[in-house]
């Protein structure tokens, strides 16, 4: 007797609940004819509405910021930049997490290498550069801020402190695709204090000349921002 036949339908794949509550933003955005400018509720009166957790909405939130649909700056709240339609948002979705796994390969190819050249070759004055870079992270985190400019000029300073044309060529070339990385890790509930502290780890190596360990470190801290949630 001949077995059952295989079905050749797959299973669906159920959307994630950050994606549902984009294409709810999404249609709150359309409803409302909100335009680029204008702000979006409060997170805590978006949150109440959709019946969700703040951080799950602020997941939702970082991933359309990541889009560039909206910015979200502290104190201001979220402010619409353009509006797409739901099905333009969720094709730009699906390339950004399909694309961050060879940022990430891009990041720790290049950043792990100027790590190491920067702790043999910094100069006094770079390392003046890593520690205002590292102070104005700080300032912004301890005010309940991503620290996002912060983290920005942290990796550049260290960039400048390799002494490296070439390799920091590479990295203006990739910086438009290592900013999704930084929103997207940053927005991660206690991930800006984390980042913060593996900075020093950083910073403290290339201080002390040690190479090995700034490349260690700075693997360290490509492996922690590489755990994001939308590649889950």
């Amino acid at each position: 007797m001949a077995g059952k036949p295989a079905s050749l339908l797959g299973r669906v794949a159920r959307p994630r609940l950050y994606e549902q509550l984009m294409k709810q933003i999404l249609s709150y955005v359309e409803s409302e004819q909100l335009g680029p400018g204008d702000h979006l509720p409060a997170e805590r009166d978006l949150a109440e509405q959709l019946g969700v957790s703040r951080a799950t909405l602020a997941q939702a939130l970082v991933a359309l910021e990541v889009l560039g649909v909206i910015s979200v700056q502290h104190g201001t709240g979220a402010v619409l930049v353009y509006r797409p339609s739901i099905a333009t948002v969720l094709r730009d979705l699906r390339e950004h997490q399909n694309r961050l796994p060879e940022i990430v390969e891009a990041r720790s190819t290049l950043e792990v290498k100027l790590a190491a050249l920067a702790a043999t070759r910094r100069t006094d004055e770079d390392l003046a550069g890593i520690e205002k870079a590292l102070s104005v992270m700080e300032d912004e985190v301890g005010k309940g801020d991503r620290g996002a400019h912060g983290d920005e000029l942290f990796h550049q300073a260290v960039t400048e402190a390799a002494h490296s044309p070439v390799l920091a060529q590479l990295m203006t070339f990739i910086a438009e695709m290592v900013l999704e990385t930084r929103l997207e890790s940053l927005g991660q509930p206690g991930r800006p204090e984390q980042s913060l502290a593996s900075h020093r780890k950083i910073a403290d190596a290339i201080r002390a000349q040690d190479p090995d360990l700034a490349a260690a470190a700075m693997l360290s801290h490509i492996e922690l921002v590489s755990d994001v949630a939308l590649l889950k």
